[in-house]
C-alpha cells in the first residue's frame, strides 16, 4: 500500500474517533437534534388557462423586443416547448374550450335512458334467438347427413305415440 493511502486511512479514522468523541475540531460533527423537517414531495405544475392565455399575450407583445422572450420564460420557469405548445393549441383552438368546467358531459337525456334499456333487452334477446335457431338447423342437418330418424311407434295401452331414438336399421 502506498504512502499517501496509509496516511489518508489514519486521518479518516482519527476524524471518525474525534467525531464518536464529539470533539470541536471533528470533521463530522455528531448532529445535537434528529432533523424533523418534512419534505414536500414534488409536484407537477399546472396551468390554468387563464396563466396559458396571459402567456401567450406577453409572447405575443414581446415579439420585436429581441430577448424579452427568454427573460419572460426564465422569469416564469418554463421551456420553449411550453410556448410551442402552447401555440399549437391556439391554433387548433383548445384553448377556447379550456374555460369549461372538467369531467364528462352527459351523452343520454333521461328519455333517451329510459328508451335504451327496453331496446338493449330486444337487442340481446334478438342475438340469443338468432344463435338458437342456428343450433336448431344444425342439429337437423346433422341428423339428415348421418341418416338418422325419429320412427313413431304406438306402444300397446298407451293412448299416445312414442318418439324412439335413432333407428339402427
Amino acid at each position: 500500500m502506498s504512502e499517501r493511502k496509509k496516511l489518508k486511512m489514519v486521518s479518516l479514522t482519527l476524524a471518525s474517533e474525534e467525531a464518536r468523541a464529539g470533539k470541536a475540531g471533528a470533521m463530522f460533527p455528531a448532529p445535537a437534534t434528529p432533523d424533523s423537517e418534512v419534505r414536500a414531495l414534488p409536484r407537477r405544475r399546472r396551468f390554468s388557462a387563464v396563466f396559458r392565455l396571459a402567456l401567450l399575450e406577453a409572447t405575443d407583445r414581446a415579439e420585436n423586443d429581441p430577448g424579452a422572450i427568454g427573460a419572460l420564460l426564465r422569469r416564469e420557469g418554463l421551456y420553449s416547448s411550453h410556448l410551442s405548445t402552447r401555440r399549437r393549441e391556439r391554433e387548433a383552438g383548445a384553448l377556447a374550450a379550456l374555460g369549461r368546467a372538467r369531467g364528462r358531459t352527459a351523452k343520454f337525456t333521461s328519455e333517451q335512458k329510459r328508451v335504451a334499456a327496453p331496446e338493449a333487452k330486444i337487442a340481446r334477446l334478438q342475438r340469443e334467438l338468432g344463435q338458437a335457431r342456428l343450433i336448431i338447423e344444425v342439429q337437423d342437418n346433422s341428423a339428415r347427413y348421418w341418416g338418422f330418424r325419429r320412427r313413431r311407434r304406438t306402444i300397446p295401452g298407451a293412448d299416445h305415440e312414442c318418439s324412439t331414438g335413432p333407428s339402427k336399421t
